[in-house]
């Protein structure tokens, strides 16, 4: 009898369970043909990535806006902190309408698509890896970019300071973004962009972040006009120490600035560190050098920059050379970018106020020029000579700074770039913000 009884229970449940596996069988399918088609992503090189967007972002957050603002007087020293944080959200809005997709989607030789506008593509739980960056899923690879668009504006910012107007900055913000990053960071680091063709060598932003910056911020200083004061005013910094914490900020962060160009967590990025570091102490340790032998003396401020000369000459060639050719780049931007911030100035009479283009522009351009001739082709092929990565820097310097000029040109013929005399008189903080470092 009881067997008759587990003989009906069986008879009753085995058609039950394959009834539900057959239910089920589509789904298991479905599943399995998702597993099959979906991009074989790499945890380390995901997890290394999203800690390498981060370190970049700090180097403007706050990484830049405490150099700055250490380096100005105290009652602008809060006016770049708003600047920034400003450009960064509008950075950020933009990169994701319609900047990111033409910066980094295919199109062409000189712009991209239209395909990631809207962030379209970019959500859902197994996102498609970018061209360029295969094993990791593409929404890291569109956050470690956008880091690198809003770092270069927080750039451009130093030449400025000081005087120019909120609602100004802002404007030629968005246009600066759309009409100058987005072309020249597709020309150089997308595999259809016109200098990629020619095998431009800009390992992590050398061309594309450090020159451009330079030359935007030299032509903008120049049309702002100087500070009132300039040349015959001593302009005291706010607090050195601020600023020495923000290039110390920023030498940390560009081991994700470089390294984490390598898009992997790999042998490239870990050599891509080792130069970053060394190029830095080799830069600081000889801008330090210069001040010794010309004024008897090291300042804080000489070898914070000199570091920071290092990390810029260093940052196009840092997944090309090994450590000692990292060497000789900070050296020799050391010694050059020294004599570019001790001298530029007083010979051309432009208030780059914070030496952007003697550190940016300089330094990013003598490390274009040095890395063919410095890289070694057991890490990675050589594709470029000096002459050609020299010509691709300078194409880069005369566009953007030719689309500054005329984005502030036009701006011009509208409102006025600078704040009144008064204001200026009065100090960007209280007059534009509406806040003080100031005792009472």
């Amino acid at each position: 009898m009881r067997f008759q009884r587990s003989g009906v229970l069986l008879a009753a449940f085995v058609p039950n369970v394959w009834a539900q596996a057959e239910e089920a069988a589509p789904v298991i399918q479905l599943a399995a043909s998702a597993a099959i088609s979906a991009p074989a992503f790499s945890g380390a090189d995901t997890a290394w990535m999203l800690m390498a967007t981060v370190l970049v972002l700090v180097m403007t957050l706050p990484g830049i806006f405490l150099f700055y603002s250490g380096l100005m007087r105290t009652k602008n020293a809060l006016s770049i902190a708003v600047q920034t944080l400003m450009a960064t959200a509008l950075i950020t809005l933009l990169w994701g309408i319609v900047a990111y997709s033409l910066a980094f989607t295919s199109g062409g030789p000189w712009i991209g698509g239209w395909s990631r506008a809207l962030a379209q593509g970019l959500t859902g739980l197994l996102p498609p890896g970018h061209t360029m960056a295969k094993t990791i899923p593409e929404p890291v690879f569109f956050m470690f970019q956008l880091a690198f668009a809003v770092v270069t504006f927080a750039l451009v910012l130093g030449a400025t300071v000081e005087r120019m107007r909120m609602g100004v900055i802002l404007v030629f913000c968005a246009l600066w973004l759309l009409l100058i990053y987005v072309p020249v960071a597709h020309w150089v680091w997308h595999p259809e962009g016109w200098l990629a063709l020619q095998g431009q060598m800009d390992f992590a932003g050398g061309t594309v972040v450090h020159v451009l910056a330079g030359s935007s911020a030299l032509v903008a200083a120049l049309m702002v006009g100087p500070r009132k004061g300039f040349g015959t005013e001593a302009m005291m910094p706010s607090n050195l120490l601020m600023a020495a914490l923000g290039a110390c900020l920023l030498w940390v962060g560009w081991f994700g600035f470089n390294a984490g160009s390598a898009l992997e967590a790999g042998a490239r990025a870990a050599n891509a560190m080792v130069a970053t570091h060394f190029s830095a102490s080799a830069g600081c340790f000889v801008w330090g050098l210069c001040e010794l032998v010309e004024r008897r003396k090291i300042s804080l401020l000489g070898v914070s920059s000199g570091a920071i000369a290092g990390l810029v000459a260093v940052t196009p060639a840092a997944g090309f050379v090994d450590m000692w050719g990292a060497v000789a780049m900070g050296l020799c931007a050391g010694v050059v970018c020294y004599l570019a911030a001790t001298q530029f100035k007083s010979v051309s009479g432009v208030d780059d106020s914070l030496d952007v283009f003697a550190l940016h522009g300089v330094g990013g351009f003598l490390g274009s020029a040095l890395t063919p001739f410095l890289a070694s082709a057991a890490i990675a092929p050589v594709t470029a000579t000096v002459l050609s990565n020299t010509l691709g820097a300078a194409a880069v310097m005369a566009y953007s700074g030719g689309m500054t000029w005329l984005i502030l040109w036009v701006i011009r013929r509208f409102v006025a770039l600078r704040v009144s005399p008064a204001q200026e008189l009065e100090g960007l903080d209280l007059a534009q913000h509406g806040e003080t470092l100031l005792p009472d």
